[in-house]
């Protein structure tokens, strides 16, 4: 073998690392974290990409056989590793610990499949802190919940971004303390910068990026006032049968209404007729009591 290493390099290197990533998945004995994982956090707002030359790719000659890469906050280390090269395990957690972000707090996520990772990690004084799993739903199963009355599905060919962005700052956290100010939007000498109510500018991660398939995304309006109150995102990979779902997010005044289930139906119906054999979900109990069973399990 003639393996060598490469430095990634964030405006040229998208597409190598989706390619590896949908080339080595395996829903059943984890290779790492699915294509979609990495390319949501780099491209978001809330990712803070000025470390990203450090991570690495491993290749035997041409063809990537590992990747080392953090996301947030950046002493949160992830790693893809192509079965066969288990062997590199030592020279990739060296590497890990020697280089890549770390300010007295590292700290490496690994999966079932991955025990040779947590060998080497335990024999340079890593110990298991935290273990979870986030559920897998199964298309041989049947999701069936429907949206409640009082509310409609968005047709996406009239999507409106601000009223989006929106719903995403309530969703994900933003209470009345850091209220959503909106803005003229014929206003194209908008400042988008921190100072701004928008601190973390939920456009961010809202924007495309080369892998996205926002066509697929479901969102739910309430019919009163036709605000957005429910938004699921949606990455299909085809070569993986794979429809990952992320993010998702309900209004806090629209929250036990069952509209969450309601749009994860809808990604159901969608994606299976387009040859999807599952979609993923989290570790919140909610996606057990709507019959989404093992998934991956991660441990920290």
């Amino acid at each position: 073998m003639n393996i060598t290493t490469k430095q990634f390099q964030l405006l040229t290197d998208i597409d190598l690392v989706w390619d590896f990533m949908v080339d080595i998945y395996d829903r059943r004995n984890c290779c790492g974290v699915a294509a979609p994982f990495f390319e949501h956090a780099i491209t978001a707002s809330w990712m803070d990409p000025s470390y990203s030359y450090l991570d690495r790719f491993w290749l035997d000659g041409k063809r990537i056989v590992a990747f080392v890469f953090y996301e947030s906050p950046v002493t949160d280390i992830f790693f893809n590793v192509r079965k066969g090269y288990e062997f590199l395990a030592d020279e990739i957690i060296d590497y890990t610990v020697t280089m890549m972000p770390d300010w007295g707090r590292q700290q490496l996520i690994l999966f079932h499949g991955q025990e040779f990772l947590m060998e080497a990690a335990k024999k340079r004084g890593f110990i298991k802190v935290y273990e979870s799993e986030d559920r897998i739903f199964d298309f041989k199963n049947e999701l069936n919940y429907k949206l409640p009355a009082g509310y409609h599905f968005v047709d996406p060919q009239k999507l409106d971004i601000f009223k989006l962005e929106k719903l995403c700052w309530y969703g994900f956290g933003h209470g009345e303390k850091d209220a959503y100010t909106d803005w003229d939007k014929e206003d194209t000498s908008y400042d988008w910068t921190p100072a701004k109510s928008h601190k973390d500018c939920m456009s961010g991660f809202l924007a495309p990026s080369p892998h996205s398939t926002h066509e697929y995304d479901i969102i739910i309006a309430d019919d009163k006032n036709d605000d957005y109150v429910c938004y699921s995102g949606m990455w299909w990979v085809p070569k993986n049968k794979l429809a990952y779902m992320e993010p998702l997010c309900t209004h806090p005044m629209h929250r036990h209404n069952g509209l969450a289930a309601a749009a994860l139906t809808e990604h159901y119906r969608r994606m299976k007729a387009m040859g999807a054999t599952h979609m993923t979900g989290g570790e919140s109990p909610f996606y057990d009591r709507i019959g989404y069973g093992q998934g991956l399990h991660w441990t920290f």
